[in-house]
């Protein structure tokens, strides 16, 4: 069985100890009922270490980080993704998916439909290192504070590409849509998709590409797996 894999956001020193935070005592000690000697790896954008538990009482627990595992570093990805924000269920399936797909960065945005204006961000940042230390992934996405639709789109220009998942569209997505240099940003409606003046804002811009997902109109949860997927392929990041 693979070790557990946790997320440390600190520097990691060779044979040096550390004290584990009260959330990674609780779950060590408590949910898997790990002994002491037992093996963890404990990784962050500079790496993973190969860690041994030294001491282990219900309430605390220390470990030594014995060795850098020899691994290839993830790149990180030139893609992020913008949302608008759902409800929690669907918001929070959408932070884990896309987590694991490999956006750097998630935006959450508000427009004229979107009927959730707020964002837990303590639970969305716990769910993106969840999802970074179950996806054998380094480096947990960015997620940036809730911005207004207008706002979002006067920040998109330069060398910036603009995936448009628009249901009214009929383009599919073509290889020579990327490039590889370009910061790609998808960007998912709210439920009850754009209003007709955000549409218009939208594709105004000189760097949207509107793009088609599927013939059906999916939950946004599930357009953002499969807009993720696809702006991947076209990248040939997967």
């Amino acid at each position: 069985m693979n070790n557990i894999r946790l997320f440390y956001p600190n520097s990691i020193v060779e044979n040096s100890t550390s004290l584990l935070s009260k959330e990674h005592t609780h779950y060590v000690a408590n949910v898997m009922r790990l002994k002491r000697g037992s093996k963890i790896n404990f990784f962050n954008e500079t790496g993973e270490w190969l860690s041994e538990i030294i001491f282990l009482e219900k309430d605390r627990v220390e470990v030594r980080f014995l060795k850098k595992i020899e691994r290839e570093l993830n790149e990180s990805t030139n893609t992020e993704l913008a949302i608008c924000l759902v409800k929690k269920t669907p918001m929070e399936f959408i932070l884990q998916k896309a987590t694991e797909l490999g956006v750097s960065k998630i935006i959450p945005i508000i427009s004229e439909r979107t009927e959730i204006k707020d964002l837990n961000y303590e639970r969305a940042q716990k769910i993106l290192i969840e999802a970074t230390e179950q996806s054998n992934q380094l480096k947990p996405p960015e997620i940036s504070k809730v911005i207004k639709l207008k706002d979002f789109m006067e920040n998109i220009k330069g060398n910036i590409k603009l995936f448009f998942a628009d249901i009214n569209s009929k383009n599919k997505l073509k290889n020579d849509d990327s490039k590889n240099n370009d910061l790609k940003i998808i960007l998912i409606g709210p439920e009850g998709d754009f209003s007709p003046s955000e549409r218009e804002l939208i594709l105004s811009n000189p760097s949207t590409t509107p793009f088609s997902i599927s013939k059906n109109i999916l939950r946004s949860d599930t357009a953002v797996i499969s807009a993720i997927s696809l702006v991947n392929f076209i990248n040939k990041n997967h």
